[in-house]
């Protein structure tokens, strides 16, 4: 359903299908600002469905239609879990080329706040003087926001498009806004289940209203969201069910390493290495001829002297059976480790 009457206030100024061209003004014009206005000609014309496309993170990046109305019903889901309404401010720090930025846009749409916009970058609050009640920022903006935040007056951040690791929880603890790892994906226009890691902490993330979920016979989440998308969505992620409302993620089901008949969760083995490895890493798995599978350690930079520390933290299955060290690993343009890309790109250099 089209809703012709929609407005969005950015930076204190009402724009609407008929001034939108006055958002962009020439003289100030820079590609984040070229981004929103090209997202908000598309959510006000006469299409019902919005295009975009998965980050690719886990896959073949591919192209999503979302209805208008159902990412209205997802904004309204994440404006009730933090009271946002008219008398609120946010900001958006995130592309609007991506889901996670559209969203931000259509919460203030729905919610009719007032939405700051800086231009995307690793400390998106070094200059702001407002207080704001809710943003949304990725892994790598906290973990080069962490100073600002501990005096900047926020009170509620969600953080998505990558895993928040041990490093980053432990970076959280002096921040007196609330902090949330976000879970959900493109198929439904945003998240579903929010995990707040510092203040009152927990290892598990609750689902919204409206959200109900299971696991199949394999152990991964089966999401039923009839507001979002039509379908229930089978995911790839192997959890553990607290109850009906609430889940712990132990890893993705392709990452999961068979090794001699053990299932080993490479992101659990990374969770443990995070207190004792500084560097980006991460932990795969290469064919064995005795194993099936044999775990990989993969550290961007030297190696730091871990054989030692090593036997400490992690079981007997988990233990590297090699350790690869990479000048520089590839990433995604989301800034996401590119694993089977550097992988590939490492034993190449070694058969020469």
């Amino acid at each position: 359903m089209i809703n012709s009457e929609e407005t969005i206030i950015i930076n204190g100024k009402k724009y609407q299908k008929e001034n939108l061209p006055a958002f962009l003004d020439k003289s100030g014009e820079t590609e984040s600002r070229k981004q929103i206005f090209d997202f908000l000609i598309d959510w006000f014309d006469a299409s019902d469905v919005i295009i975009t496309r998965t980050s690719g993170s886990t896959g073949e990046p591919k192209e999503i239609r979302l209805t208008k109305q159902a990412m209205r019903n997802s904004a309204r889901m994440t404006n009730a879990f933090f009271g946002l309404d008219s008398s609120k401010t946010a900001l958006l720090c995130l592309p609007a080329s991506y889901i996670a930025g559209k969203m931000m846009l259509i919460r203030a749409i729905v919610g009719g706040f007032n939405l700051i916009t800086v231009e995307p970058k690793a400390n998106p609050f070094e200059n702001l003087t407002s207080e704001i009640d809710f943003t949304a920022i990725t892994p790598y903006q906290l973990s080069y926001s962490t100073e600002a935040l501990k005096t900047f007056p926020i009170k509620n951040i969600i953080v998505g498009g990558g895993h928040v690791n041990t490093r980053l929880e432990k970076l959280a603890e002096k921040i007196p806004a609330n902090l949330y790892e976000t879970y959900g994906m493109t198929e439904t226009a945003s998240h579903i289940a929010l995990r707040q890691f510092n203040g009152e902490k927990s290892e598990y993330f609750s689902i919204l209203e409206g959200v109900s979920i299971r696991q199949d016979e394999r152990g991964c989440l089966i999401i039923k969201a009839p507001h979002l998308t039509e379908n229930e969505l089978i995911t790839n992620d192997i959890v553990e069910l607290k109850d009906e409302k609430s889940f712990k993620w132990l890893g993705r089901a392709d990452s999961v390493i068979n090794s001699g008949g053990v299932k080993i969760f490479s992101e659990q083995v990374e969770k443990k290495l995070e207190t004792v490895i500084n560097n980006p890493f991460f932990v795969a798995s290469l064919p064995d001829d005795t194993l099936g599978e044999k775990v990989i350690l993969v550290i961007e930079g030297p190696e730091d002297n871990l054989s030692d520390k090593l036997p400490a933290i992690l079981g007997k299955y988990e233990m590297p059976k090699e350790i690869f060290c990479s000048p520089g690993f590839q990433y995604s343009i989301s800034n996401k480790i590119l694993k089977k890309e550097t992988i590939e790109t490492i034993l190449t250099k070694l058969k020469h």
